[in-house]
């Protein structure tokens, strides 16, 4: 809960590094979240809170995105892959899934290493 909630503070904060684990977890529970509100639209017989959640979580979504590219040494416009169906899908999900570029790159410090250099992973 703690990967959600930094992403939601950093709500359009799309600069810096992401780390893997922070974003995957952002993800697991953004998903767990999107499945509850569309039991409960089912439920309720409307699409009113899911629309509503999908809406208010889509900058956060794009935001964390970004950074998890920049942390593999690419830019966060990759994310228009998802517009290309399939193909597109299955690129952004290995980006997304590959390990930080290690040391500093042009979005900021590897978020894995201190300040000294020293790897925290």
């Amino acid at each position: 809960m703690e990967h959600y909630m930094n992403a939601l503070r950093s709500y359009a904060d799309f600069s810096g590094r992401n780390r893997r684990k922070a974003f995957w977890m952002f993800m697991l529970i953004n998903t767990i979240f999107s499945f509850l509100t569309i039991i409960i639209d089912g439920i309720t017989n409307t699409m009113f809170i899911s629309t509503i959640y999908s809406l208010a979580l889509l900058i956060p979504q794009l935001s964390a995105g970004a950074r998890r590219l920049h942390d593999t040494g690419r830019s966060g416009w990759w994310q228009l892959l998802w517009l290309v169906p399939v193909i597109g899908w299955i690129v952004l999900i290995i980006f997304f899934a590959q390990d930080s570029q290690e040391g500093e790159n042009d979005f900021g410090p590897n978020p894995k290493e201190d300040s000294e250099g020293i790897s925290l992973a």
